[in-house]
């Protein structure tokens, strides 16, 4: 069974050298310029909180928002984990930067051919066996790449031999069903400017659980329906069978 790949970024090995954007934007072809925020040319980006530096890229959802509402497919969640992009399918309704948990796709507006863009996790560079360039950059390891199983339990070692240097916390192991992106944090989460309110449930099974009941509420309202048409046509049908024996009376008494 092919394992997902993963990275495990740890905030207090981190030196905001930006490293990790250089590597990232040379292997994407992007403008070389720093960017503390993410954007159509920042596939990855640098906050400075204080003393601690924020890593900002695409989470690679477990179970992706972006993909299930994407109406033409353009988004797939891969067998290696990378939740990648087809720009020759989008046609650009960008459902997916509303439904985005962590509000990660942008939009090119300044192109005259708009797109989406964002990190799709080196896909092409898993694919052939290496590492992200980002991770492969990193000169303190505070960007690590593996199977996520493997840097799950990993982080959790780091905590347990460490507890005074890490809040109890893996942020995306389990936020919205899991990410492919997982943090380790010297200070609370919250303080950083990460979202700590998620649910655990994946977004998109939110959906299903309730597409899944429309069949049961179509057959409910179906058999509600044929039985109000049954009563209806069968008060018809009385009144048609009633009239009918009056107008015969009414016949046979002239007769008479």
């Amino acid at each position: 069974m092919l394992k997902r790949k993963a990275l495990l970024i740890d905030l207090t090995l981190c030196i905001g050298c930006g490293a990790c954007q250089a590597a990232c934007k040379e292997t994407n072809n992007l403008p070389t310029e720093e960017e503390d925020k993410l954007s159509p040319t920042a596939y990855t980006a640098l906050e400075e909180h204080g003393e601690i530096y924020v890593r900002r890229m695409c989470q690679h959802c477990e179970d992706p928002t972006c993909a299930s509402v994407c109406p033409v497919g353009a988004f797939t969640k891969t067998a290696e984990g990378p939740v990648v992009y087809d720009v020759d399918k989008c046609i650009g309704c960008r459902y997916c930067m509303q439904a985005c948990p962590f509000q990660v796709p942008r939009y090119d507006w300044s192109s005259r051919a708009p797109q989406i863009h964002k990190c799709n996790l080196c896909y092409a560079r898993l694919k052939e066996g290496e590492q992200t360039a980002c991770a492969e950059a990193c000169p303190t390891g505070a960007t690590k790449f593996g199977d996520r199983e493997e840097l799950l339990a990993e982080a959790w070692e780091r905590i347990k031999a460490e507890p005074g240097k890490y809040v109890e916390r893996v942020y995306g192991q389990h936020e919205v069903g899991g990410t492919s992106i997982l943090y380790l944090s010297p200070v609370p989460f919250e303080q950083l400017g990460f979202k700590t309110n998620l649910q655990e449930t994946a977004l998109p099974q939110l959906t299903w659980n309730v597409l899944s009941k429309i069949p049961n509420i179509v057959t409910v309202g179906g058999v509600m329906l044929f039985g109000i048409w049954w009563i209806t046509n069968r008060r018809d049908e009385v009144k048609q069978a009633e009239l009918h024996e009056k107008i015969q009376q009414h016949n046979n008494g002239k007769l008479n």
